[in-house]
């Protein structure tokens, strides 16, 4: 019996049935279509729908397993990266072995391009893919659960409660257990959800949830045999910078944010397509957990990823505008030196900031300028 079958990426014997499955879809080839033929699709949508499936078989006419699955992918992710950004940057993979797997626990800005960044690094550098979590919340469609489960994703289940989380909780922890021991290396959000706030901060959930599958052993043994490597992405420009301010206006000034049932779909399309400008990947160092002390262990990541996360010309422009209307901001950050900032940069910034309405402005200047801030704060409690 298939322990994990629910929750699991499809096995290579699964991979046609469900492309199959998916072309005759037609809700999964409408989206395709309204993203990829925009202007075909609004007006002979019959046409586009036609045209996208024709196209998509025959992309993935030799598509028999997950590994010619991510053959294709990586061609997309390779086209996505010329378009969406203006340089592609990484550093610490040195820090890796080959010899070893690793749970890649890392900061989250976004639903879909976080972890591919991060496998599209170590696919080129001749490592082997990640098995991505991801929560059952964005799962809302059968074809959208069909896509990412061929892409090696597997299925947190965090709409459930009581003794249900807590069994699901122990099998998740359980199958990732299963993938370190099978020399397969995992990506994880360091907590559940995005950043939106720009602020990186562990979960310890997270945390005593990886250590259910060995409870017998204690807390440190059982991190320590996942080999903790935690991760920091940083994007020039977030795409969904708006769409996160605006969430955190409404649930601050209005008291309710209401997400309707598109709300992740358009986040995760618009994290692939928007521009990003400059990305960088920054591998850590395996974690040292030396103790039961969860928090210990959330911090040794934190430390990693603040530490590692490349702060940009942006980080400090929005920084440098919040000091000039917020006191405690201004009293508080860094001296900035805006020789470092050159005309260029700063032109371009100020041409994004003037496409930001006022209401959400001082949220959206937080979440650039919060890296920054929470780097001053780590540094003056040493």
């Amino acid at each position: 019996m298939d322990q994990f079958q629910d929750i699991r990426p499809y096995h290579d014997d699964e991979v046609r049935p469900v492309i199959d499955r998916l072309l005759s879809n037609s809700e999964f080839v409408s989206s395709i279509a309204s993203f990829a033929i925009p202007k075909l699709y609004r007006t002979i949508p019959a046409v586009a729908r036609f045209l996208t499936r024709k196209k998509l078989a025959k992309q993935l006419q030799g598509v028999n397993d997950v590994k010619s699955m991510q053959s294709v992918i990586a061609l997309y992710m390779d086209q996505m990266i010329e378009k969406t950004t203006s340089q592609l940057t990484n550093s610490g993979l040195e820090n890796l072995s080959k010899d070893k797997n690793y749970l890649f626990v890392s900061n989250h800005r976004d639903i879909a391009m976080d972890p591919a960044f991060v496998n599209y690094m170590l696919y080129h550098a001749g490592f082997n893919t990640v098995y991505i979590a991801i929560g059952d919340n964005l799962l809302k469609r059968p074809f959208v659960t069909d896509l990412m489960r061929l892409n090696k994703s597997f299925i947190v289940k965090r709409s459930l409660k009581g003794r249900d989380l807590l069994k699901s909780s122990k099998v998740l922890s359980e199958y990732i257990h299963h993938l370190i021991n099978s020399k397969d290396n995992v990506w994880i959000a360091q907590r559940e959800g995005r950043a939106k706030d720009g602020i990186d901060c562990t979960d310890t959930a997270l945390l005593k949830m990886l250590s259910l599958a060995k409870r017998g052993e204690g807390f440190q043994e059982a991190l320590s045999s996942l080999h903790i490597v935690p991760v920091s992405i940083s994007y020039e420009f977030d795409p969904c910078d708006v769409l996160k301010a605006d969430e955190l206006y409404q649930k601050t000034e209005l008291g309710t944010y209401a997400k309707d049932e598109k709300s992740d779909i358009n986040s995760i399309v618009t994290g692939m397509i928007g521009f990003k400008g400059h990305v960088h990947v920054a591998f850590g160092e395996e974690i040292t957990v030396s103790s039961d002390d969860v928090d210990a262990a959330a911090n040794a990541i934190d430390q990693q990823i603040l530490n590692n996360y490349l702060l940009q010309a942006n980080n400090y422009l929005a920084l440098e505008a919040l000091q000039s209307s917020d006191v405690a901001v201004a009293e508080s950050a860094t001296t900035i030196d805006a020789t470092k900032i050159d005309d260029q940069t700063r032109a371009k910034f100020k041409e994004r900031l003037a496409e930001v309405d006022p209401k959400i402005l001082p949220y959206w200047l937080k979440m650039y300028a919060n890296p920054v801030l929470s780097r001053e704060r780590a540094s003056k409690n040493v």
